[in-house]
């Protein structure tokens, strides 16, 4: 089984890393589009051409066979599109992870931390209006500008990061918040800086080992035969912190680091 995965930048290998603890006898291309991060600030429009444009590499330079949204902003925004455009394909996103959230939390007070255009997106919306019909389930929805960016840097616990959560999370904290979603594929990377800004212990909640295993369920389904080596490759469309790179996947000099033209 070939697979495309793609984010605005390194967030998505949270998911690349969910993938390789499940999957076997696979090639896994990852695209970290730095040149056009992040997607959470960018248009719906521009994100659309983005994950269009990605999608279609994919098809032509490794003829994939399944397309993995490992973005949240990208999944709102075009997931819908793309699985029209490629019905061939099996095509799995990301979106916050709600639905766990509400059957953990015990106060009935759940935090969801996303990109602004996550939470303004109708997809977004429509799946908490479903998940908290008839729940009584308070929801502390906050959008996290400019914290994609610091995450980027390898800015993970600096001071200025810190001072960032605290002003979202001061809310959540005060108000018995037990159990965070985040609603990002980069925010895991800053998971110990929630807690310590937090004060507490709470429940962090992401996706992607669900999407591991939903992709890998599908792949069955069509015949792939889950066993023998694993291939990576990560592409790049501008500057990468290769830092945080190998902070988020162990034997990195087993994977080939490429540059490509967006």
């Amino acid at each position: 089984m070939k697979i495309g995965v793609f984010d605005s930048g390194l967030g998505g290998l949270t998911v690349v890393k969910a993938m390789m603890k499940s999957i076997r006898g696979a090639e896994i291309f990852y695209i970290a589009d730095t040149k056009n991060a992040p997607y959470g600030e960018k248009t719906p429009q521009q994100i659309l051409q983005y994950s269009l444009d990605i999608a279609r590499y994919f098809i032509d330079m490794h003829h994939i066979d399944a397309l993995v949204l490992a973005c949240n902003t990208a999944t709102s925004v075009s997931i819908k599109t793309l699985r029209e455009k490629y019905p061939q394909l099996i095509i799995v996103g990301t979106e916050p992870a709600i639905k766990p959230a509400i059957n953990k939390t015990l106060t009935g007070v759940v935090g969801v931390l996303a990109t602004p255009a996550t939470l303004r997106g109708d997809k977004y919306q429509h799946l908490v209006d479903v998940l908290k019909n008839g729940k009584d389930v308070t929801l502390f929805e906050q959008d996290c500008p400019g914290l994609v960016e610091q995450i980027e840097k390898g800015e993970i616990d600096s001071l200025k990061t810190k001072e960032m959560l605290e002003v979202w999370l001061r809310p959540m904290r005060e108000n018995s918040v037990d159990t965070i979603v985040l609603g990002c594929t980069h925010y895991p990377l800053v998971d110990k800086t929630i807690e310590e800004v937090m004060q507490r212990e709470v429940t962090l909640i992401h996706t992607g080992d669900a999407i591991a295993k939903h992709l890998l369920a599908l792949g069955e389904e069509k015949g792939h035969c889950n066993n023998g080596e694993l291939k990576i490759t990560l592409y790049r469309t501008a500057d990468i912190n290769e830092k945080i790179v190998s902070s988020i996947i162990d034997n990195t000099e087993d994977f080939k680091l490429i540059d490509i033209k967006s």
